[in-house]
């Protein structure tokens, strides 16, 4: 059966998380309403959350939504896999151990490509000047997320053996504590840590060069299949009202500024400070509806950067294989939809 046409099994889904290293309470998700959209958000800045605030997503779907506040996208993974969750925010990194573990799932929308918004930043004192002072370093990253990916790339892109370094798995929290107490000596990770590390240290590289060295990462809005298919024009309409907030953002970006009422209502979602919300908006590059359709993301390249990112997740012995194409993770049609909606 092929990936695009097999049904949303539970039982495939509840072994698919167990795999993954997930875990949820029995019973998660049964029946509802048929007009109910669930979505699962994450408190990262960025334009969607003023249509959020506002109400707009519930009048372009029309259905009643719930939304559910998640720290991660593995918890979010988690979440669709047992069905309590329609539509789901997640980083490349977990979305492509949940592709490679063939759970029904489709990446229909770009939230943004991740740039300065996440960095390797080396603590002052430390006595890290270049790329060549890491070896011999105590860094730490969290595992299997994105910044753990970028850094591997990087080390690969300066020529310096991972093994020369001490690589420490700590979560953004612990990676602020002992940056403060002098434990270790750099770290790659994104705010609020990334914000309180600068302070005292020295940004090496971000992921915005990374990318430029063939590395991407990215956080993506995904659906289940078995949802997408029962409602097309839900998901249609929530690409829309997406895109229409980074079409506004993008076309005057100052407007946005700390005083703004956008900025206010990012704020109150995210717990993020007012003032930071104009900063944190410049950390992601946001994609335009025609840049979402392009070859570039979901119209070839989001699926070779999930296969990328498997990849490493192989390598690293997170997942046991790679498919061969990922391609039926990716539907663009949604985009291409919202996109005729405008013309």
């Amino acid at each position: 059966m092929s990936h695009s046409t097999h049904r949303f099994s539970r039982r495939a889904a509840l072994a698919a998380a167990a795999a993954i290293g997930l875990t949820f309470a029995a019973g998660v998700g049964g029946a509802r309403a048929e007009d109910k959209l669930v979505i699962a958000y994450q408190t990262v800045v960025e334009p969607s959350k003023v249509p959020q605030a506002d109400g707009t997503y519930e009048k372009a779907t029309g259905a009643k939504i719930e939304w559910k506040k998640f720290d991660s996208g593995a918890d979010v993974i988690t979440a669709i896999a047992s069905g309590a969750v329609d539509i789901g925010y997640v980083g490349s990194s977990p979305l492509a151990a949940a592709a490679s573990r063939e759970l029904p799932i489709q990446t229909f929308f770009i939230v943004g490509l991740i740039g300065e918004s996440e960095a390797l930043v080396a603590r002052n004192g430390a006595g890290i000047a270049k790329p060549e002072d890491l070896v011999g370093k105590k860094i730490a990253v969290p595992f299997v997320s994105t910044t753990h990916y970028s850094l591997l790339a990087a080390l690969k892109h300066w020529g310096i053996d991972p093994k020369s370094v001490e690589i420490l798995n700590l979560r953004p929290p612990e990676i602020a504590a002992a940056w403060e107490r002098g434990d270790i000596d750099a770290a790659y990770v994104w705010d609020p840590a990334l914000g309180k590390i600068k302070e005292n240290g020295k940004v090496i590289t971000s992921s915005a060069e990374v990318a430029k060295w063939g590395a991407p990462t990215f956080d993506a809005w995904i659906v289940r299949k078995e949802y997408a298919d029962a409602h097309p024009k839900a998901v249609e309409g929530f690409v829309k009202v997406t895109g229409d907030a980074y079409a506004a953002f993008l076309k005057d970006p100052a407007a946005w500024g700390a005083k703004s009422a956008e900025a206010e209502k990012i704020a109150r979602l995210t717990g993020a400070k007012l003032e930071e919300v104009p900063a944190l908006l410049q950390g992601y590059q946001f994609p335009t509806l025609e840049e979402q359709a392009s070859a570039t993301l979901l119209g070839g390249g989001t699926a070779k950067a999930i296969a990328d990112a498997s990849a490493f997740l192989k390598e690293q012995g997170k997942i046991p294989a790679v498919l061969a194409d990922y391609g039926p993770y990716v539907n663009k049609s949604f985009v291409d939809g919202a996109r005729g909606a405008t013309n």
